[in-house]
């Protein structure tokens, strides 16, 4: 058999489809229904890990998909006095705006309204308490706003024993709770993890146990030995 290299390979792209909501359904629903034209303005808040800019990325994704002209933008922020009000804009980290990127989203959100644009922003803290000018809050706050909740344990196994079962992965529980407890907590280095042990795996022609997980583990640096 060829020799596979043991590394972790970067998270697959951010799409609708492999977000994992867990308690955020109503987020994709908004987001679905901001895409076909429902509600065009949505503000989505959370804690660090809670999913904000995997949402932002695959929003403008399917943006694009869907033939619009779309495009995320995170700090600093540059590109948004280019912005067009017929654009499908995912405007990350509300609260690294400066007063000129304030001044363009402001113009942006009145151009959107008036066109056919649709805004989605994420920020760590709802539009109310925002440190920024008192008419946008009002802008962003008019959409929906919605709390993102970022995954327990639960639900992470849960979204882990799925992306198995789509990689044709028979793991135990037991497996699941390894990753999650030696593992770095986002979803995106616990999935990479977890085809980095089918990749091991399929090497030595060994089914994934716990002992092959420490073994992969080990030589992917993530854990030391073991007593």
């Amino acid at each position: 058999m060829r020799q596979l290299v043991l590394s972790l390979a970067p998270p697959p792209a951010p799409t609708l489809e492999n977000f994992c909501p867990g308690r955020n359904a109503a987020a994709l629903a908004a987001i679905e229904q901001a895409l076909a034209g429902g509600e065009r303005f949505v503000c989505l808040w959370g804690e660090p890990g809670s999913g904000k800019s995997h949402l932002l990325r695959a929003f403008a994704a399917a943006a694009r998909a869907r033939g619009l002209s779309a495009r995320y933008l995170p700090a600093p922020h540059a590109d948004l006095a280019a912005a067009g009000g017929n654009e499908a804009l995912a405007v990350d980290d509300l609260e690294a705006l400066d007063s000129a990127a304030q001044q363009a989203l402001f113009d942006l959100f009145n151009a959107a309204r008036s066109g056919r644009g649709r805004l989605l922003t994420a920020a760590a803290r709802p539009p109310t308490e925002l440190a920024l000018r008192e008419d946008l809050r009002s802008r962003l706050g008019s959409g929906i706003v919605l709390r993102l909740s970022a995954l327990g344990d639960a639900e992470k196994s849960a979204a882990l024993k799925q992306h198995a079962a789509r990689l044709g992965l028979r793991i135990g529980p037991e497996i699941t709770a390894y990753v999650l407890t030696h593992c770095a907590r986002d979803m995106g280095t616990q999935v990479a993890v977890l085809e980095a042990l089918d990749r091991y795996s399929l090497e030595h022609q060994r089914p994934i146990t716990l002992p092959l997980a420490r073994d992969a583990l080990r030589a992917l640096d993530l854990i030391g030995e073991e007593n």
